[in-house]
């Protein structure tokens, strides 16, 4: 299989379409192979839009939902980033690239282990995984960028304190078929302006409570 077509069509027929029109996240797209990242089996759909399992709950976020998630956070040199989810560690290795530094938080351990694995032999050192329900773990800093790869039910508060002034949270806020996702950015100590950005659907991660439930 030509990797380097495939890639090249993700961008041009998948993202820039999506209108993902920042060159930054365009061009550490362009830079980053997602063959690298997929299960075993699946390297032929890793630039295709079909839906790529990780294991029997997971499954690969899009490329093209990944890309809108970036361009709305907007992931600067100098800032530091959380992510909720690692998954298979290829939106880890995008925003290891565009910040300073990425926390981030799996609940499934053998999920955990293989991104890690993946992100280390790729020579990413600017990464912390972290095992464990991103719900129950307490965050003891602030971050300019959170991520969260899954749907929550409402406005996702446990993470929207942890940001910095100006600092963006992107989430898919919703249940069942009506789900947007949703950038917050912080404006004041209690206040964040919201700016949805698409319709989508997401599985849920697992929460504390069952309206919290989201997936990815």
């Amino acid at each position: 299989m030509d990797y380097a077509l495939a890639h090249f069509n993700m961008i041009e027929q998948q993202i820039r379409p999506w209108d993902v029109l920042d060159m930054r996240i365009l061009d550490v797209m362009a830079a980053t192979p997602r063959h690298p990242f997929v299960p075993d089996g699946f390297e032929s759909l890793a630039y295709s839009e079909t839906p790529i399992p990780l294991n029997k709950q997971f499954m690969m976020l899009e490329p093209k939902i990944i890309a809108r998630f970036l361009q709305a956070t907007n992931p600067q040199p100098n800032e530091k980033a959380l992510e909720v989810g690692t998954g298979s560690g290829y939106q880890t290795a995008l925003l290891a690239k565009l910040c300073q530094e990425v926390d981030s938080i799996e609940l499934d351990e053998a999920l955990a282990h293989q991104a890690k694995s993946k992100l280390t032999q790729l020579g990413h050192q600017n990464i912390h995984c972290t095992t464990g329900n991103a719900y129950d773990l307490p965050l003891n800093k602030e971050y300019d960028v959170i991520v969260v790869n899954g749907s929550v039910a409402m406005k996702p508060e446990a993470w929207l304190k942890s940001l910095t002034l100006g600092g963006r949270c992107v989430a898919v806020v919703g249940t069942g078929s009506a789900m947007q996702a949703v950038c917050y950015t912080r404006t004041e100590y209690q206040q964040w302006n919201e700016e949805a950005l698409f319709e989508t659907e997401l599985a849920p991660l697992v929460g504390p409570k069952p309206e919290m439930v989201f997936s990815f």
